[in-house]
């Protein structure tokens, strides 16, 4: 799979300074997951100046609405996001989404809490969700394909147990 793309709209977020933490498919292979993933998924601060910046960023990669109707109007600015709280976008660099309290979280607070900081890419580092808040989001949404990284996540972890209790 070309993570490139991903680590684009990654790039693009720390430059226009937005707090965040990555979570779904592509946080679960940064922790070693095998799975296959089609978009970016982000857990974001729902600061109104953090919104701000997420509107720039978006609009630097030229975001639209996933599934939203051709010559409809279409509203992606910090009202949007406070009025909503999972948002999903087509960007130039590909599936992007947005959510604001992903399921079985309080959101960016909590979350950030745990998260860990990953270098994805030459220059790009982002907090990426813990292996434990994966699962919970994971079991919580309750989809089969969710349910399957659940399992791979859980081995995951246990591996990198033993590895710390077996280092010299």
């Amino acid at each position: 799979m070309n993570t490139r793309p991903f680590f684009d709209i990654l790039r693009t977020l720390n430059e226009h300074g937005v707090r965040y933490v990555l979570i779904g498919g592509l946080a679960a292979i940064m922790w070693g997951s095998d799975s296959v993933t089609r978009d970016v998924d982000v857990c974001y601060d729902r600061h109104d100046e953090n919104l701000e910046a997420l509107v720039r960023a978006l609009r630097t990669l030229e975001a639209h609405l996933r599934g939203w109707p051709d010559g409809v109007p279409e509203f992606i600015d910090k009202r949007s996001f406070r009025l909503g709280d999972t948002m999903t976008f087509v960007t130039k660099f590909g599936d992007f989404d947005c959510l604001g309290t992903p399921s079985g979280t309080d959101g960016y607070t909590e979350l950030v809490k745990h998260a860990t900081t990953m270098e994805v890419d030459e220059g790009v580092s982002v907090l990426v969700a813990s292996i434990d808040d994966i699962i919970v989001m994971k079991r919580t949404a309750g989809r089969v394909k969710d349910l399957n990284v659940v399992e791979g996540l859980k081995l995951l972890k246990e591996l990198r147990r033993s590895a710390d209790t077996n280092e010299p």
